[in-house]
Order: C-alpha cells, then structure tokens, then sequence
C-alpha cells in the first residue's frame, strides 16, 4: 500500500479536508438509507420477551469494542411489531445516544435496539459500514457541542442525522479501513494476550496464596486450609508501626513544590511505587504543618479511605495523603511484596470493602486493618511466591504498554487519514 501527503483542501465546517472529497451528513441519503432510534416493549407482557430476536441495549454496547454478535435480551415477532421496532440488518451501524454518546459498533446479525440507540443503516453503494464506524469516532466532538443535558446528557435523532462527515470515494474508503483495520487486529491481539496472562496471575494469586510451593500438608484455619508449616498472624503482629497521612493546606504555596514525593490512593496503580509515578512535592514546611507523614521506603501503603483495596510497597520514601495508611513491617518475618500480592487478592479485597464506614467517603478503620489475619509462610517461601506473581505482572504490565501504544498510533493515523491529511493511493 502506497501514500502521499496532500497539498489541496478546502475549508469545511470540521476542518480542511482534501478539495475532491465530499461533505455529507449522516442522514444523508447517500450515507444512510435509514437512521431511527428504536424502543423497548413493556416488560410486563411476557409474549414480547424471550423470543430468537437480538435487542440490543447500552449495556450490551459497553461489553464490546467494534462488533456485536450476541445480547443479554431477546424479543419475539409480536415484541418486535408491538413497539413498531425496526429490524436492523446485519453491517449496520449501532449509536449511543444516552450518557456514553457517540460509541459505535458495527452489529454482526440482524437486531431490535431500544430507543437510547440510533440504528443507522448504510447505503452500501456509497459508504462502507467499516468506514463509518472510524468516521464517527473521530467527529464525535460534534456530538459533544450539541449534545442536550436533563439528568443524563444525550442526542436525539436530529442532532444524529446531522453529523457532517467527509466522504471519500468507496475505493479511498475500503483502503484507509485497509490500514486501520491492522491497527485493530494488533490491539485485538494484544487484548487476547491481556485477558490470558490476567487469568493466569488470578488463578497463580489463588494457589500460591493458600496452597504454597509444594506442600502436600494442609491444616484448617481461620482463613481457611492453608499449609501445615504456615502461621495465621494478624497484621499488627508483623509490623512495627503504623502510618497516617494528610495533605498540606492548598491555599499555601510554599508547603508545595519541594523536594518529597507525595502520594494519594490514585497512584496505587501497580504493587510498587517509584520515582516515574510521582507527580506532586511538598515542602519539609508543609509536612510539619500538616497531618502527612514519610513512610520509609520498601514497607507497605494500604489505601483505606478512597480506593479501598488497593496497597503497594514504596520502593522510595514517599509522604501519604489522609486516604492512605503506611505499614512499616518487621523484615525478618515478613515481605512487603508477600503482603501486597495477599492484600490485593480479591477475597482480601472484599473483606476490606465490607469494612468500610462512612457516607461519603467509606473508609476502613485503623482497628480492623490492624487486626487483619494474614497467612505467613517461611520467610523465603514468601519471597518466591512473590518472585512468580511479580514476574506475571511485570509481564501483564508490559503487554498493557504495547496495548498503549497501538492505541496511540491508531489515534495518530486516524486523525491523518480521515482528514485527508495523508492519503491512500487508490
């Protein structure tokens, strides 16, 4: 596939596109043979519900990222022809018209939509639905001038219709999707890969942390059966003090832009914390004027207000905000990155939900973080539970990266193709 840049445009109400494209709406007939919002049949009357029709609602739109084949709901004829339905054909273009405005998939069989979608069906002569779909995500800022607000904000048909697209010729179009569609495919990739190292560290998590390396002897706990050689220690047990933190008033400059890293539950994005994630400094004035303290580093921070299951081990010293407590454990008994990997487990992690209080802001009590009963194996059996999860989610951490970056690129050469900018030669 070969490309040049473009030198001849012209002036358009969303900006230059090349002099022999068109400009067009999405209601156009040479665009859309159809575009309408649909409904949904009253629940009430079982005769509508449970049929072979898809119906297609917001929900089922969020679960997938370009096509939908399947629903959570289906309909039946007389649901369909009660609430004067349309049936979409299958290649059409599905939009949300209510609070996520503008997501677009491409449905893979015919359906029913309910009235937060717009159905738009394609004149096939002129437009390819592939086209149209990375078309209106690139304009979709349109939807976000126009869109009207109540409760939710949302569109309506005529705003829908209205959408000004450009317009290739088919043959420009079918080769620009030619190179987006690549994109796709390597992010689908990667998703895949994603979803199966994340099902490997889950299922990793749930052995390693109850079963061990190797153990063949088990014991029936408070917690559950874990290993023979394994302890059952409450928290405080294995530290040798723990943390509050705080956040120096705002209204003064000179408690901020200095030299110690600061921490809120919004850095906790991995089981570490280190220099590349730090974003905001305070002052030695504005930690002694305030209630933040500095956890020394390699020790163990649990989010218990904001952010409630979420703990990582700060590799450097960091200060914590009030939505954050600082664990400084006992090293010759416990590890850190041990602790973390239990702490995020998604048993821990809905027990410490279920402690939270609070109307507002839910927040875990001191006494019960404390009080928190762990499984403590030998100190070294510690450290090469925490060697395999670590490694699965440095692996993890590094596909999300590469996820990123396509992410990124596609952005880059959707906003060179579908402008014209750089063009396909045909």
């Amino acid at each position: 596939m070969r490309f040049y840049k473009e030198t001849n445009f012209k002036e358009t109400p969303i900006g230059k596109i090349p002099k022999d494209w068109e400009i067009v709406r999405l209601g156009n007939e040479k665009v859309s043979v159809h575009v309408k919002s649909g409904s949904t049949p009253p629940k009430r009357v079982e005769d509508y519900w449970n049929g072979n029709i898809l119906f297609v609602t917001q929900s089922d739109m969020t679960k997938v990222n370009h096509y939908l084949y399947e629903t959570s709901e289906k309909i039946t004829e007389l649901g369909l022809k009660s609430s004067n339905l349309l049936l979409v054909p299958e290649n059409s273009i599905l939009l949300s018209m209510y609070g996520t405005i503008g997501k677009v998939v491409i449905n893979k069989t015919p359906v029913a939509v309910s009235q937060n979608i717009a159905a738009i069906i394609l004149n096939k002569k002129n437009v390819d639905e592939e086209y149209l779909h990375y078309a209106i995500q690139k304009y979709s800022f349109q939807f976000k001038r126009q869109a009207k607000t109540i409760t939710l904000k949302h569109l309506d048909i005529k705003i829908v219709k209205n959408m000004i697209l450009p317009l290739p010729s088919i043959s420009e179009q079918q080769k620009i999707v030619g190179v987006l569609s690549c994109v796709d495919l390597a992010i689908q990739k990667v998703d895949e890969a994603i979803a199966r190292a994340e099902r490997l560290k889950k299922g990793l998590m749930q052995h390693l942390l109850t079963k061990g390396i190797g153990h063949k002897e088990y014991k029936e706990t408070l917690i559950g059966k874990i290993p023979k050689t394994w302890k059952v220690v409450e928290l405080r047990e294995i530290a040798q003090k723990f943390i509050g933190g705080g956040t120096p008033s705002t209204k003064v400059p000179r408690y901020w832009n200095g030299d110690i890293p600061w921490i809120r539950s919004v850095h906790l994005t991995r089981y570490y914390i280190d220099e590349s994630i730090i974003d905001q400094y305070i002052t030695k004035e504005g930690l002694e004027n305030s209630a933040s303290n500095i956890v020394p580093k390699r020790n163990l921070i649990i989010a218990t207000r904001v952010g409630v299951g979420k703990s990582a081990v700060n590799l450097i010293d960091v200060a914590i905000n009030q939505d954050l407590t600082g664990v400084v454990i006992v090293p010759s008994i416990a590890d850190p990155f041990y602790l973390v990997w239990y702490l995020t487990s998604p048993k821990v992690v809905r027990m410490l939900e279920s402690f939270s209080r609070g109307t507002t802001i839910k927040g875990v009590p001191l006494n019960h973080i404390k009080r928190l009963k762990v499984p403590l194996p030998p100190l070294n059996e510690q450290r090469r539970i925490t060697e395999i999860l670590s490694s699965v989610d440095n692996l993890l951490q590094l596909k999300r990266e590469k996820r990123e970056k396509l992410v990124r690129m596609k952005r880059r050469l959707m906003d060179l193709l579908l402008t014209g900018k750089v063009r396909v030669i045909v």
